[in-house]
């Protein structure tokens, strides 16, 4: 995205507040543009990310999901992860101790071929949790704030939400990744949040 088009993104929201959206809003199958740029306005917006985060208790949150498609997620996972020491990967080590952060344009070039299945659930669709398969590790390619380049492998937790939050990026959520058996024994409780969006709730 360029500068011009990510500071428009970003003016749309002004120093309002950020606000949830929930499942049945457009905004959240959109596909999020690549940042050029992080400056002083994307960093204020971050910060607004991270508070919102923080504020609806969650533990990730991509851009999408408070209306900006721009490349931008936030994560706190501190009290959320804590596996085995001989099991934590090196982006664990890196990263967890420096939560809560934000990454800009990240990005999941490699998946391992271990997966494991674990509850979700999302701030974009409160209330609603189901079982979603997913690979055990992955290899990010991420920017910090700071202009930091991290490219690290990730497990756990942390690869689990890291994957969960780009797939907001890309316009995926995860009832997208549900088994369809599990996804029968929630349809009806997103049919009727979608309602509620539709109708202005």
């Amino acid at each position: 995205m360029a500068l011009s088009e990510t500071v428009n993104s970003l003016n749309v929201l002004g120093r309002k507040k950020l606000s949830i959206h929930y499942y049945g809003d457009p905004v959240l199958r959109q596909e999020a543009s690549k940042i050029d740029n992080v400056n002083g306005e994307v960093k204020s917006f971050a910060e607004r990310m991270l508070d919102s985060m923080q504020k609806n208790d969650g533990i990730g949150l991509a851009a999408t999901q408070v209306g900006s498609t721009i490349r931008i997620i936030t994560l706190d996972l501190a009290s959320s992860s804590d596996p085995a020491a001989d099991q934590i990967s090196t982006g664990e080590k890196l990263l967890l101790p420096r939560m809560p952060l934000t990454l800009v344009n990240p990005l999941i070039i490699r998946y391992s071929e271990e997966q494991a299945e674990a509850d979700e659930g999302c701030l974009s669709i409160p209330g609603i949790y189901a079982p979603v398969t997913r690979p055990t590790s992955i290899f990010l390619h991420a920017q910090m704030l700071n202009g930091e380049s991290v490219h690290v492998e990730c497990g756990n937790m942390l690869a689990r939400c890291l994957q969960h939050e780009i797939d907001h990026l890309n316009g995926i959520m995860f009832v997208d990744r549900v088994k369809k058996h599990f996804f029968e024994e929630i349809r009806s409780e997103l049919d009727e949040l979608e309602k509620q969006i539709s109708a202005g709730c």
